[in-house]
This record gives C-alpha cells, structure tokens and sequence, in this order.
C-alpha cells in the first residue's frame, strides 16, 4: 500500500461582530474609578481593535499576520477576564454577547452564543482558530526544502498543543457549544496534527545518513509505532460517534478514508520495524534521541539560510523565555508595558517594533554603601571593536558557497556589527544595553554552526577583556569565547538593573526580583557555554560560582527589605507569592490586567502540568512573524530596523533635557 503524503488543515471559525471597548471601560469606571479607567483604555481600545481586525480583516492578512493578531487578543482577552465576572451582577454595564459559527459548517447554521459573563466561548474559539491558523501555515510550507519540513513540523506541534489546551482547558467549560468546540472533536484534532508532525519528523529521520545504523534503526521503528498510534486513535473516535462522523463527512468525505489508509499503512510498517527496536539495555537516552530528531531537519541542510535558522531553532529549545515582569516595564520589545505612573500601555498588534520604552521606570543610582553589599555593580567586560566582522563574514560565505547565496543573509550579516557596536555603548540605558545584548546573542547562535571558518582568508578575531583586571584579555577566533562573554554581561547588566530599582514600591520590587532571576539564569548559561570557551579567568567556573553564590544571597535580603501583604491569588501556579504577582492586590484594576496577562504568558510558553512545554514553545516560528527583529522572507533572512529605538529614545532624552533648561 502507498502512503499517501497530502497533509491535511481546517478552516477558522467565524463570528459576529461585538463591542468590547464600551461595555468595559463602563465597568471599570463604575466598580474602580475614571482614573483606573485611563490605566488601562490603551489595553480596552487594543482589545476592541485585535477583534474588529480579526472579524473584519481577515481576507486582508496574510496567515502568520493573522496568528500574530490572535496570539496577541487572546492575551488582552485574558487581560480583561476577570471583569467578565462582574457583568452579570451589574444592571448598567451593557451585556456582551459572543457568537460563534462552526468552523465545518460554510453556511453558517446553529451559531452559539455565550451568556452574558461566559468569556469562555470567546477564549476557546480563539484557541481553536489558534490551532487553526497553525495547521494552514503547517500545510502551506514548501516541504521539498529543509526548511519547508522543519517548519511544517512545528507549526503541526503548536496546532496539536493548541487543540490539547482546547481539550484540557477550555472545551470541558464551553456549554451548548458547537460540535467543533467539544472534548471530543478537540482531541481528534490533537492526534491528527501530533500524527502528521511526527510523520514529518520520520521522513526526516529515514532520510538520515549520519550516526550509528542500529541506533537508527531504533529510532525509525519508534516513530512508525508513535505515527500508527496517533492515526489509528484518531481514525477511531470519529467513526464511533455518528454525529462527529456526519461533520467530517459534510466538510470533507475523504477524511475518513484517509485516516484509515494512514493508519493501515503505518501499522503494517510499525509491525515489520518492530524487530529492528533494541533492548532497553542499549537504547538511546531520551535526551539524545530528542535531540538528535528535533534538530536534523534543519542541521542537515545544504543552503545557507536553512543552516542559520539551525542556530535560532537550537537558542529557542534551550532558552527560557525572559522573566515576564521585566519585559513589562523593561523591554523595548513587549507590547504591553507598564508606565512610570503605572498606567498600563498596550500597543496595536500590527504595530511593528521597535517601540520606545520609558527608563525613567528606574531610579537613581543607589547610594554606594548599598552598592558594595552585592557582587552586581561589577564592571561589564569590555571589548575591542570589530569593524570587520561583516567583510569576514561575508566574504566567507561567498568562496564557500556563492554570491547570491551570500545576498541571501546580507540583512543579518550587516545587523551584526551594528548590534555588536551597539552593545558596547556606555551611554544606553540598561534596558536598550540588556536588548541589543539579547539580540545580538540569538545571531551568534545563528552564525554559529560555520564556526570555526577555516575557509575564510580573515577570520574575525575576538578581543575581550576581564572585567577585574582590564590590563588582562584574551583575543581568539572562538564564538564560544565570544557568547561566554555576551551572557557574563547580560548576567552583570541584569543585576546592575535590580540594583538600580526603586524597591519601597510594588513594581520597582517585583521588576528587580525578575532581573535577579534573569542575571541567575544568565550566569547559568554562561557556566555552561565556558566550558567551551578560554578566555579571561572571569570566564572561569570558579568565578561564575562567586557570582551566582552572590545573587543568590540577594533574593532573602530583597525579600525582608519590601514586606507587603500576600493576597489569595486565584489561577495558575505560576502566579504564586514567588510569581511574577507576588503580592497582587485585587482591588487595583491594573494589578488584575496583569494577573490575566501573566496567566496568559504561562498557558502559552511556559510549563503546566496538561501541557510539559507549553503551548508556544517553538520560537522558531516567530521567524515568520511580521515583528520579529529577524524573519524569514521570500527565502531570504531580513533583519527588521531594530536600532532605531536605542537611537531615537536617546534623541527623545536629549530632546526633553533641552525643553527642561
């Protein structure tokens, strides 16, 4: 029997218009006050505008477009959640009433609408159309290339992990809903992208020519068995149950049929590799396999392009997402923030970055007897200039592979340099200093995999002094030498911005509790990445350990110094007294906006027991985002105008000191 490849995606649920901006900042005028209402009318007019774009321009956006604007209206809808529960108990607040339509039904028939104060309808057809969306990018990819597969095969994983999350978390509440919405429906839809993900991966897998035959072989034989598995539970809850089975038949009568050859088909290979599985004794650890299938997609492309995607897919497995109440105040990145005033800003989600942040969130430098109790307010390293960098690069890729392959990365190629000058500057703020730090750290993870470049006539050379002893440096051509120094300053750079915090209010201590745990997990990376790396002895595992040991004492005297009340935060775990929200106050407006942010962060990158990574664990895809400071375009990697922020804040301060005088 032939396996047939054609991949398969649904379409989106539709609705009808709603009026969200109104009926809210009513509410919140009449349970807090006009003020609060100005708090927070950037995230009420953002929400109106995500679903009005979301409803109305549709047609208008391209598919990563339209994901990106419901990624970032199921975050403002999480914002506003717990208004919700107020509705129904205030007779002058006007009802909102959401309607949705089955996604499998083109005629609209049997919508459903939610009650007055059931926001829950709303947040899971949103996480359906998430999953939605997903499975169409998936299907769209070009999956003769590498690059095409790998994609395919994640942005299958975030469509299956959506309709999981639609299964686990938001189906089991949704009444009178429609078929599309029910437990039922979200977990075939669950196995039938985690079945063609893994599928794609096995593709992959037996195009494998590197490592060990046996262990090979292994691997092969447990892909068929998990691809067999996933289709044949898929196949068998839609025939079981008359009405699921009416509803595929009516979108599409090949559905079926087609569930039930891929599941014949893989259960007769799964049977004939079975012998092939090697004892327990000799099998892959679980770490090597998983790694080892993840990443062949890309690491064994042969264009250009696809080798420096390997680079960010490898940085997106291994990091953390930042510390959320950092990138809330902090980042020039996040588009929701909090303002010196408190006010919570929201940008539209098709505004594209960079946006300006307000520094002014950080106070004066701390008196010295303050500064000398902590290890933070060390000197960052310093380092040479590398004026060269793009010439060497460039020309590098040009004898090896050739001059339009090298016009292909040029964007990034030029970003490099800039990002490293930029990150140099002792007149940034720590913010825009900590960004341009990130940033240029994920492109040396992108250019890393052609490290060391014998082929190149002028290699880079990295100069790099201690931090202690500035007369000592080290100049190499080692990357690893290169990103070991990168994260030892984001680690110092993190604990000079929690140091720099106002600490006697609610958001000066939770913002310098984050950057202390960013400058901890900093330096974990950093312990790990000198291991490959010679260098300077603040380089050394010794060293790295004298710091962590401090900005580990840290943590108990912040803790004594700012004691507030601990409120009963409802939710996720991940808002404890140790969370982002410690010490959440339910009777500030912009307190609660933050707790349905952070909850909305948690579901969608960080763990939870339903979902092991999260939901929107591969950052790879961010590369087809229209806001990513690198993106994939028409084949070629474009670097978005990621320096202006720095440079246009710098001129907005400059421009402020003048009014002043």
């Amino acid at each position: 029997m032939n396996n047939d490849d054609r991949v398969l995606s649904i379409p989106l649920k539709k609705t009808d218009p709603v009026e969200l901006y109104l009926p809210l900042r009513k509410l919140v005028v009449s349970k807090y006050s006009e003020s609060d209402a100005q708090k927070v009318e950037s995230v009420l007019e953002t929400l109106n505008k995500c679903r009005r774009d979301m409803v109305e321009r549709r047609g208008d956006l391209s598919l990563p477009m339209q994901r990106d604007c419901l990624i970032h209206y199921f975050k403002c809808l999480s914002m506003v959640e717990l208004l919700f529960t107020s509705i129904s108990s205030d007779a002058h607040v006007d009802p909102i009433i959401f309607v949705w339509y089955d996604a499998f039904n083109p005629d609209h028939q049997d919508g459903v609408s939610s009650q007055r104060n059931a926001i829950q309808l709303e947040k899971a057809a949103v996480v359906f159309n998430l999953g939605a969306i997903c499975s169409q990018i998936a299907a769209s990819c070009d999956r003769t290339t590498a690059l095409g597969r790998h994609l395919a095969i994640e942005d299958f994983k975030v469509a299956a992990n959506f309709f999981l999350t639609l299964w686990k978390e938001f189906a089991k509440g949704v009444v009178s809903a429609t078929l599309d919405l029910t437990p039922l429906f979200a977990k075939f839809l669950h196995l039938l992208f985690s079945a063609q993900a893994f599928e794609l991966e096995l593709g992959e897998e037996l195009n494998n020519k590197g490592g060990c035959y046996r262990v090979q072989q292994h691997r092969c034989a447990l892909f068929f068995r998990s691809v067999y598995k996933r289709y044949r539970r898929a196949y068998e809850l839609i025939p079981a149950d008359s009405a699921a089975r009416n509803h595929v038949n009516s979108f599409d009568q090949t559905w079926v049929a087609h569930l039930y050859q891929k599941a014949t088909f893989f259960e007769a290979e799964a049977h004939q590799w079975k012998s092939s599985i090697l004892p327990k004794s000799k099998r892959p650890l679980p770490e090597a396999y998983e790694s080892s299938v993840q990443s062949y997609a890309i690491d064994h492309a042969e264009c250009v392009t696809e080798t420096l995607v390997s680079g960010i897919c490898s940085l997106s497995r291994k990091l953390k997402p930042p510390q959320i109440y950092v990138d809330l105040i902090l980042s020039e990145y996040n588009p929701f923030k909090i303002t010196k005033d408190g006010k919570l800003v929201a940008y539209p989600w098709d505004m594209p970055p960079p946006y300006l942040t307000n520094s002014a969130i950080l106070s004066s430098p701390l008196p010295s007897s303050r500064a000398s109790e902590i290890l933070a307010f060390i000197p960052l390293k310093k380092s040479e200039p590398l004026n060269d960098l793009y010439e060497s690069l460039r020309s590098y890729f040009v004898l090896k592979y050739s001059e339009s392959m090298a016009k292909r990365v040029e964007d990034l190629l030029q970003m490099l340099p800039k990002l490293r000058n930029e990150m140099l500057r002792d007149d940034l703020s720590l913010p825009f200093r900590r960004d341009c730090l990130v940033l240029y750290f994920r492109c040396l993870c992108m250019i890393e995999p052609f490290f060391p470049m014998k082929a190149s006539p002028n290699p880079p050379v990295f100069v790099w002094y201690n931090a202690i002893s500035p007369q000592h440096h080290s100049s190499q051509h080692n990357i690893h030498m290169e990103k070991a120094s990168v994260l030892f300053n984001l680690g110092a750079l993190c604990t000079h911005i929690a140091l720099s915090c106002d600490q006697s209010t609610i958001h000066g201590y939770r913002l310098a509790k984050d950057a202390l745990k960013d400058a901890f997990y900093w330096n974990y990376e950093l312990r790990r990445e000198s291991k490959q790396a010679s260098g300077t002895i603040d380089l050394s595992g010794q060293y790295i350990a004298v710091i962590e040991n401090e900005i580990r004492n840290e943590f108990p005297h912040l803790t004594r110094k700012f004691r507030r009340p601990q409120y009963d935060v409802p939710g996720s775990a991940c808002m404890s007294t140790d969370g982002p929200l410690a010490n959440y106050d339910p009777n500030d407006v912009t307190e609660q906006f933050l707790l349905g942010y952070c909850k909305a962060h948690c579901l969608l990158h960080s763990s939870s027991r339903s979902l092991p990574h999260g939901v929107w664990e591969a950052q790879c895809l961010d590369l087809l985002s229209e806001f990513s400071p690198v993106k994939i375009k028409d084949g070629h990697l474009v670097a978005n105008a990621i320096l202006e922020a720095p440079n246009l804040a710098l001129e907005n301060m400059s421009l402020q000191k003048t009014t002043q005088q």
